[in-house]
Order: C-alpha cells, then sequence, then structure tokens
C-alpha cells in the first residue's frame, strides 16, 4: 500500500557556472538565507568532521503556502564537487541528496528530496492536498534555482571587479 505521507520529490537546475562554484554555495548552507527567497533560517546545532559530514543544522522555510516548516539535517556524505546528502529529522522525515555534473561551462544540479510529513495537520490531509504540497515544492526550490544564479552572477562579477583571475569555466 502507498504511503501518502511519503514523497519523492525530484529537482533538476541548469546554472552557468563551474561545478566547484556551484559546490561551495550549495556546501555553504548557512548562506542560503541570503540567495533562497523561502529559506529563512539556517542554524548550525553540531559542527561535523571531514567536509562537513556529522554536521547538524536546523532549517527553517516558510513556503508560498501559508506555513513554515523546520527540520534538522545530518549531512552523511560530501563527495567533492558531486554529492551532498543528508538525512533530514523534524516536521518532515527522510533524505535530501544534491547530485552535480559538468555540461561545458554549466553545472547541472539534481536535488532528490525523499521525505515523509510528520506534522499533524499534514499528515491528515495529504491524501487531499499532495497535488499542492508537490506544486509548493517545485515553487520553492525554483526560487532556489533563481537565486542562486544571481548570487553567483553577483560573485562572479565581484571578482571581475576586484581583479580576480576567472575560476576555471568562467571565460
Amino acid at each position: 500500500m502507498h504511503d501518502v505521507t511519503r514523497f519523492e520529490l525530484v529537482t533538476r537546475w541548469r546554472l552557468e557556472a563551474p561545478i566547484e562554484v556551484v559546490f561551495d554555495a550549495l556546501h555553504a548552507a548557512h548562506e542560503w538565507p541570503r540567495w533562497w527567497h523561502y529559506v529563512r533560517a539556517v542554524e548550525e546545532l553540531a559542527p561535523g568532521g571531514c567536509a562537513g559530514v556529522g554536521s547538524v543544522r536546523r532549517y527553517t522555510w516558510s513556503t508560498r503556502l501559508p506555513y513554515r516548516l523546520s527540520f534538522d539535517l545530518r549531512v552523511t556524505r560530501v563527495d567533492y564537487p558531486t554529492v551532498l546528502e543528508g538525512e533530514a529529522h523534524g516536521e518532515l522525515e527522510g533524505l535530501g541528496r544534491w547530485t552535480l555534473s559538468s555540461q561545458g561551462s554549466a553545472t547541472i544540479v539534481r536535488y532528490d528530496w525523499i521525505v515523509f510529513v510528520t506534522k499533524a495537520w499534514m499528515r491528515v490531509f495529504a491524501p487531499l492536498l499532495a497535488p499542492v504540497f508537490r506544486w509548493n515544492h517545485v515553487a520553492v526550490m525554483n526560487a532556489g534555482e533563481q537565486g542562486l544564479a544571481r548570487h553567483l552572477a553577483n560573485r562572479a562579477r565581484e571578482d571581475a571587479a576586484q581583479g580576480a583571475l576567472p575560476l576555471e569555466g568562467q571565460q
């Protein structure tokens, strides 16, 4: 039997920036609220070891709908510059995985978000509201892609203005 509180959501982005630059921006989750409209806060709860594996951060998100979500995410895998993965616990439970690949001068990003909703009202209404929850996820992720693209473009302009050498792929 299919669990209606389980969501398998896949997002794909294409960003005109080198894979290392995109990876670094995604890895620096504490900076997401600066460029991702729906990320309200990222709070470090526990530092991690090598490359951040084992670190725990609390994420608080707003959405296109009138509710917020908070969950803690423990980093379980960091393979520079291609994979970031973590386990979510809280109002969402499950797995999130960023997978990056190069395509010419661009970076292709895939985000897999396989989660169960745990908020009582979301569990009750999930059978009815699942399409709305999916639509909301797409809207939040689209804002992330647009925000990250702007953030990376601004960073490249600032680096150029300061006379920094272009990063590989940014010529």
